[in-house]
């Protein structure tokens, strides 16, 4: 996200600061590791949905983890990922973890250091991997007593179409249901939830659905 700067139109001496969308290509590993995450970052491809936008996938960081240690320390390349909370490296089969479990047995000479995946290699038209730190810092607090809640204490992270479909895939769920008073409830390609029977394999048994529309209540 940019601002630039253009006249009010109900003011034009004076100058506003519209927000506006820009576009930025990562090509290489180094231009897409972040120890701060753009607002919206997404995996591209090269083919293109309906309304003529690149299909691909967002990247949603919810919770982020806390500084690690201090680049200035010597343990600290036994855990470089944490540097990181997005790293976009080129898939390669001799690195298929970000640590190993030996690191915290000599982490002075780390066994795997992951800073080193990132070595400015193109990632255009490659097989990729997304690295994502997260997590978050629990200071025990009174509380706590007798159990810890779990609200603000998630961690999650969103893989997201973006652009890849043309419209809401969830429509097509087969729990989704819209019709109409005009249409047939019972018929099987309006109301899918009708036919489960002919269409299940196990199932309760439940009373016949029916829909009279809205025209029997009473507006307050």
């Amino acid at each position: 996200m940019a601002f630039e700067s253009v006249q009010a139109p109900w003011s034009p001496e004076h100058q506003i600061q519209r927000p506006r969308l820009t576009k930025t290509v990562l090509d290489t590993e180094d231009k897409a590791a972040f120890s701060s995450i753009p607002r919206y970052i997404y995996f591209a491809a090269n083919s293109e949905n309906k309304w003529g936008h690149q299909r691909g996938y967002r990247i949603q960081i919810v919770s982020f983890a806390g500084e690690h240690l201090p680049e200035a320390s010597s343990m600290e390349r036994a855990i470089s990922w944490g540097r990181y909370k997005l790293a976009v490296t080129k898939r390669k089969e001799e690195e298929p973890t970000s640590s190993s479990i030996y690191n915290q047995n000599d982490p002075w000479t780390p066994t795997v250091t992951f800073a080193d995946f990132i070595n400015n290699e193109s990632i255009v038209n490659q097989d990729l991997v997304a690295w994502i730190t997260t997590g978050f810092l629990h200071i025990p607090h009174a509380e706590d007593i007798p159990n810890t809640v779990t609200v603000g204490n998630g961690v999650s992270i969103l893989l997201r179409p973006y652009n890849y479909y043309d419209i809401d895939p969830s429509i097509y769920s087969p729990d989704g249901v819209f019709f109409s008073s005009e249409q047939d409830s019972s018929a099987c390609e309006v109301n899918h939830i009708a036919c489960l029977s002919k269409s299940a394999s196990c199932l309760p048994n439940l009373p016949p659905f029916t829909y009279d529309g809205f025209q029997n209540l009473t507006r307050l």
